[in-house]
């Protein structure tokens, strides 16, 4: 057993290095000026992301659907060094808000470097009930909302050479009990962003598509639906939204974090 385990944690070392040694580098003097929208950023890894990019010194604008909290995490943003920090109250749920807000962006910022898709609609933990209206409308929430905005982002993404960074979940990587209607929008995200990445390739696109598969994280919303449930340790908010940040600016095409969740063929 002593052996196993020994040979084991070898393994895992190994992969881990190599992981490490074939990375890309990642620059953090090449995120000061850049103009940046987050969505989801009222909360969570979505506002872990916007004071990480804050500290890099570029320009943010943040959206989610409360207002209050939105301006207090842009004040905070300025504090910590961003070159600008607007906000914009949406829900992704109405049909005109997603390009509202990039628009908004646009104007604002004169462009846009980087669009992080990061927000998600709330849904329950627990056995399906056949609710199919509100699988309609996470999906909206959380899959058609994505494509309008990235759509609508991509012509001025294809001008800045820029990134478009799709925080995912390994939810939408394998099947699980209990999660079913969030799953299908993950599932569906990955299969249409990791499709996008091969027709902006085949068009020699200057834009990049980053898709990030994400274990179980410490966010509040998180932890309250799997207390009790499952022992599975969750991991820090702010390492994954630097990871994802990383991932971005690096144009990798694949985040898996914690690292050691990625499948052994990718």
């Amino acid at each position: 057993m002593a052996t196993f385990v020994k040979g084991l944690i070898g393994s895992i070392l190994v992969a881990y290095l190599a992981m490490k040694w074939t990375a890309p580098s990642f620059d953090p003097e090449s995120l000061k000026g850049a103009r940046v929208l987050v969505t989801g950023a009222s909360s969570g890894i979505g506002e872990q992301m916007a004071y990480h990019y804050a500290r890099f010194g570029a320009q943010i604008v943040i959206t989610a659907r409360r207002e209050k909290v939105l301006q207090q995490v842009a004040e905070r943003c300025l504090s910590l060094g961003a070159q600008k920090a607007l906000h914009i109250a949406a829900d992704m749920a109405i049909e005109s808000d997603p390009e509202r807000v990039v628009d908004f962006a646009l104007e604002k910022l004169g462009g846009l470097d980087y669009l992080i898709l990061n927000h998600i609609g709330p849904t329950t933990f627990g056995m399906w009930e056949g609710d199919v209206e509100h699988t309609r409308w996470l999906m909206k929430v959380n899959f058609f909302s994505y494509i309008q905005m990235a759509w609508r982002a991509l012509p001025s993404l294809e001008q800045s050479k820029g990134s478009l960074v799709v925080v995912s979940s390994l939810l939408g990587k394998m099947t699980n009990p209990f999660t079913l209607p969030y799953s299908s929008t993950k599932f569906a995200l990955n299969g249409f962003f990791g499709s996008l990445y091969h027709e902006l390739a085949m068009k020699k696109s200057n834009v990049s598509i980053s898709i990030c598969s994400l274990g179980l994280i410490d966010t509040d919303s998180a932890m309250e639906k799997v207390r009790g449930v499952t022992n599975v340790p969750a991991y820090p908010a702010t390492e994954a939204a630097l990871n994802i940040i990383i991932a971005g600016a690096t144009r990798q095409l694949d985040l898996y974090y914690p690292w050691f969740t990625q499948p052994e063929d990718n």
